[in-house]
């Protein structure tokens, strides 16, 4: 038997491809969880990961100090990385799986169109086509006009995406300032927790054991999901593997097939080629370039 020594590179494919499936299974448990607000569930879903984090910071020789410049940038991370969630999970609870799952990988395309305004980084003519691609794509999956009842949710999606992107900028630039991943993830999953306990407390809907046993094992899948895609990155840069991140948008879509009986429609899958396209396209011409 040969032993095969895996490269950084293969290992931070496996890691993103790891993060993807656990991201995909959180999109199923919330599902699952049944009609809870999407509100109560962003919130039990990030009282386990900040749970989560809470234990590794403690672990951690710095514990829980951070530097007082850097407060406001954690806000606004936290502040978008909440409309982020709660649009994401509207669009799970009001979509096929797929449909939320490739709006929110919309992601990395607002993060370079907010690195160009928030960052000052530049964005060339081939990222910035590749943006305007990706949106029109998105309309595909939205399909604005032709169905209220869908066209809503695929815009809450939508704005769920774009929220994570600015959410994923600021944390480009707290990590740029010497910032823990680590206290970011603990920072902005007790926010979003504080944020949003009012409309738990004064607007909560009974859960059965069951629901909340589901609404557990999303915090656990998203934990998971966090530090592999951490680790990935950590393993290889962006260019080389951020492509991988969309196999989510495979695995949403088996998941919805084999337990919710889903179905993509054409336009749909459209829209996915077109995406994932930009995706490819943005991420080979960086290889190239480099």
């Amino acid at each position: 038997m040969f032993l095969i020594k895996a490269t950084n590179k293969t290992k931070g494919i496996a890691m993103i491809i790891s993060a993807a499936f656990f991201f995909a299974g959180m999109g199923v448990f919330v599902r699952l969880a049944g009609d809870v607000p999407s509100i109560q569930k962003s919130f039990f879903r990030n009282a386990v990961a900040s749970v989560f984090a809470f234990f590794v910071l403690l672990r951690s020789d710095e514990k829980f100090k951070t530097k007082k410049e850097n407060i406001k940038f954690l806000v606004l991370r936290s502040v978008c990385g909440t409309v982020g969630i709660l649009g994401n999970f509207y669009a799970i609870d009001h979509m096929a799986l797929s449909d939320a799952s490739m709006l929110n990988k919309l992601s990395p395309f607002f993060a370079t169109f907010f690195s160009f305004l928030i960052l000052k980084e530049r964005v060339s003519f081939a990222q910035g086509a590749a943006i305007v691609a990706a949106f029109l794509g998105s309309l595909l999956v939205i399909k604005p006009g032709l169905d209220i009842g869908s066209f809503f949710p695929g815009l809450v999606g939508f704005l769920g995406g774009m929220g994570a992107g600015m959410a994923y900028t600021f944390v480009r630039l707290l990590t740029s300032r010497g910032e823990r991943k680590a206290f970011i993830v603990f920072f902005f999953s007790l926010f979003s927790c504080a944020v949003t306990l009012p409309w738990v407390i004064f607007d909560y809907h009974p859960m059965s054991g069951y629901q909340l046993a589901m609404l557990i094992c999303a915090g656990f899948c998203a934990c998971g999901g966090q530090f592999s895609i951490t680790n990935a990155y950590s393993y290889a840069p962006a260019k080389e593997i951020s492509v991988f991140d969309y196999t989510q948008v495979i695995f949403s879509a088996i998941f919805g097939f084999f337990l919710f009986d889903q179905r993509a429609d054409l336009l749909s899958v459209l829209g996915y080629v077109v995406i994932i396209g930009a995706a490819v396209f943005t991420a080979v011409r960086q290889r190239r370039q480099s």
